[in-house]
C-alpha cells in the first residue's frame, strides 16, 4: 500500500512515487501512464482505474477527473489521490465501487500543471496563475513591486505603510484589522496596503505593481470560444498552444468513451457549471435540467452549492470567461463537465450567505470579525498575522502582517484537508454511475429449417443518461449510434441482414416524466436480426458497441432446438 497521507501536500517526486505505488500494488485495477510533458519537461501522469478483468477501459463508459491546472491550487491533486485511494481500497467491499469499476472506468489526472505546483510548494514559494512559461513576452519586466517573502519567514503577507492618501485605517472595533476610510474622511492616520515584496527602481514617490513574467492562464487555453490577448489575458497565442492543455485535450478527444468530466480547483467552496459566457437560455432544456440534477446531487453529498458561472461566478458584470475546460467539454465534446472550487474560508468562519466573487469587492465588517475569530480559535492565530515592524530596503519602516493567504485561503490548511476532500469521492462515483451503459437484453438463434437460423440480438441502455449523453452532442452529430456486428465461422453464410448494422441512439431514464400515467416506451432498447445458413451448425459471434455506452460480446451456438 502506498504511504499516502491526506494531511499534507505532495511535491512532484513524492506524488510520482505514490502513483507508481498504486499501480504496483493494484495492477488489476490501476494503470499509470504519461499523457505528455509539461513546459519544463515533467511527465503529466494519468491514472486509469477500472477492473481490467471485467473489460478494457476503452470498452466502458468513463469519467475524466483532474486537478491542479492552476499553480497554487494544490489541494485538487489531493482530491484526485483520495478518489484513487477510495476506489482501490473499497473495490470488492463497497457494492457501488465494485459495480462502478466492473462496468465503468475513471481517468484521473491529479496534476495537470506539475511545473506551477512545484513553484507553489517550494520552500520559498513563487505564486503564479498557471504555467511557468514566460508569456506574453520572454524578457523580465522592469521595475515595480515584486511580491516575495522579504523577511525569510516562509510567508508572503501584506505591507502597511503610513500614507496620508492611503485607503485604509485601523478598525475601531478590532485594532488588528484595517477598514476603508470613509469617502469624505480626513485628518486621521491612514495606510497604504501592498503585497509583501521589494520595489525595483523606486523613485521615492510612485509605486506600481510589477507584472509577473509568467501570465498564462491554462484554463483559458481550451478551444471553445477562445479569444486573443487583447480580449482575454493569459489565453495563449492559440487554442491548446500550451502543452499541459494539449495533453488533456488530446487524451479526451482520443477517448470517446468519456461521458463526463470534473476539474478540481480552489477556492470558494462551490460547484460550477457552464456556461461561462452566456445565459442558461442557450442550453437545450434537457441538458440544463440534467446539469441541475448533477449539481443538486453534488450539493447533497458535499454541502457545496451548485451554480452557473455566467449567472453567479463572474469576476466583473461586464466581462465573461471563455476557453475554459468545462465549457469546452460540454460545448465542443457534448459531455457534462463541472468545476469544483475546493475550500471556503468564509463558510469555515460561519459566513453562510455571500456572493462568491462580489464578496472580495464589498462585504460587511462583521464578516472580517468572524474570519479573524476563526483564525484565532481554529487556526491558532496562523491565518491572520498581527502587524509587526520591518525595515524595508526601499520604503524604510513598514509593518508586515494581515492574512497569510497561502496558508488559510488558497487551499485548506493541511489539518483540514482530508475532511474537505473526502465527500467528493461519493459524488464522482455517482457521477460515473449515471453514464449510459450498453448491456445485452436478449439473444437467441431460432432454427428455420434446412440449416437456416434466425439470429436475434436485443441490447438496452441500463444507464440513467441516454447513449449520446447530451442533447448538444445529438444536435452536433458528435456520437455514432449503436453498432452491431456478426462474425461467421467458416462454412456459415449470411442470407439476410448486413455484417454490420447501425441501430441509432438509446435513451436512458433521465428524461422520463415523474407522472405515473405517462407513456414509457422502450426507447432504451434496440433489436437486430440476421438469417444465417449453417448446414453443419457452428458458433457465431455477436458484438454491440457504442462509443460512450460501452461494448458487449456474446457467442451463440447454432443447433437444432436452441
Amino acid at each position: 500500500m502506498p504511504d499516502v497521507q491526506f494531511d499534507r501536500y505532495y511535491r512532484y517526486e513524492d506524488l510520482t512515487h505514490i502513483l507508481r505505488g498504486y499501480a504496483k500494488e493494484y495492477p488489476h485495477l490501476v494503470r499509470l501512464e504519461s499523457i505528455g510533458k509539461s513546459y519544463e519537461g515533467r511527465d503529466v501522469w494519468m491514472v486509469t482505474v477500472t477492473c481490467f478483468a471485467a473489460g478494457e477501459d476503452r470498452d466502458k463508459p468513463a469519467l475524466w477527473v483532474d486537478g491542479n491546472i492552476h499553480a497554487s491550487e494544490v489541494s485538487p491533486s489531493s482530491a484526485c489521490l483520495y478518489l484513487i485511494h477510495r476506489l482501490v481500497t473499497e473495490y470488492a467491499k463497497s457494492p457501488d465501487v465494485s459495480y462502478c469499476l466492473d462496468a465503468r472506468a475513471f481517468y484521473i489526472c491529479p496534476r495537470v500543471n506539475p511545473d506551477g505546483a512545484e513553484w507553489a510548494l517550494a520552500d520559498k514559494p513563487r505564486l503564479i496563475r498557471s504555467s511557468t512559461r514566460p508569456y506574453p513576452h520572454d524578457e523580465e519586466p522592469i521595475g515595480g513591486l515584486m511580491e516575495q517573502d522579504i523577511d525569510g519567514d516562509g510567508r508572503m503577507l501584506m505591507m502597511r505603510i503610513p500614507d496620508p492618501s492611503g485607503t485604509w485605517k485601523v478598525c475601531p472595533e478590532e485594532p488588528r484589522l484595517l477598514v476603508r476610510r470613509d469617502p469624505t474622511e480626513t485628518g486621521g492616520q491612514y495606510y497604504r496596503l501592498l503585497a509583501e515584496g521589494l520595489i525595483e527602481d523606486y523613485d521615492g514617490v510612485t509605486i506600481r505593481i510589477r507584472p509577473k513574467k509568467e501570465r498564462l492562464d491554462l484554463n483559458r487555453n481550451f478551444p471553445v470560444n477562445w479569444r486573443q490577448e487583447h480580449e482575454q489575458k493569459g489565453a495563449g497565442p492559440y487554442p491548446t498552444s500550451e502543452p499541459e492543455v494539449g495533453n488533456v485535450a488530446r487524451f479526451v478527444a482520443d477517448h470517446p468513451n468519456i461521458t463526463g468530466g470534473v476539474a478540481f480547483h480552489t477556492y470558494s467552496g462551490v460547484l460550477l457549471r457552464p456556461y461561462d459566457d452566456r445565459d442558461d437560455k442557450a442550453f437545450p432544456a434537457e441538458d440544463l435540467w440534467t446539469y441541475q440534477k448533477i449539481g443538486q446531487k453534488g450539493t447533497e453529498i458535499t454541502g457545496y452549492p451548485a451554480v452557473s458561472v455566467y449567472h453567479d461566478f463572474r469576476y466583473h458584470p461586464n466581462e465573461v470567461i471563455t476557453g475554459g475546460f468545462d465549457s469546452w467539454m460540454y460545448d465542443h465534446m457534448g459531455l457534462f463537465a463541472c468545476t469544483v472550487e475546493i475550500w471556503s474560508p468564509q463558510r469555515q468562519a460561519g459566513i453562510e450567505e455571500y456572493k462568491f466573487i462580489d464578496w472580495y469587492r464589498e462585504h460587511p465588517l462583521e464578516d472580517d470579525l468572524k474570519l479573524l475569530k476563526w483564525s484565532d480559535e481554529v487556526l491558532g492565530g496562523r491565518g491572520y498575522v498581527d502587524w509587526y515592524s520591518f525595515d524595508h530596503p526601499q520604503l524604510g519602516p513598514v509593518e508586515l502582517g494581515g492574512w497569510d493567504r497561502l496558508y488559510a485561503f488558497y487551499n485548506p490548511p493541511s489539518q483540514f484537508l482530508e475532511a474537505e476532500i473526502a465527500p467528493f469521492a461519493d459524488w464522482l462515483i455517482w457521477h460515473l454511475l449515471i453514464s449510459p451503459r450498453l448491456e445485452l437484453y436478449e439473444v437467441d438463434a431460432k432454427p428455420l429449417g434446412a440449416g437456416s437460423y434466425r439470429v436475434r440480438m436485443v441490447v438496452h441502455n441500463t444507464g440513467w443518461l441516454p447513449s449520446y449523453v447530451t442533447k448538444k452532442a445529438l444536435a452536433k452529430k458528435l456520437v455514432r449510434g449503436v453498432v452491431c456486428e456478426i462474425e461467421l465461422p467458416e462454412g456459415v453464410t449470411l442470407e439476410t441482414g448486413k455484417p454490420r448494422e447501425e441501430l441509432g441512439q438509446l435513451e436512458g431514464r433521465a428524461y422520463k416524466p415523474v407522472a405515473p400515467d405517462a407513456d414509457d416506451a422502450t426507447e432504451e432498447r434496440a433489436k437486430v436480426e440476421w438469417v444465417v445458413r449453417a448446414p453443419s451448425g457452428g458458433t457465431v459471434k455477436l458484438t454491440a458497441r457504442h462509443e460512450r455506452a460501452g461494448k458487449v460480446t456474446v457467442e451463440v451456438e447454432l443447433q437444432n432446438g436452441y
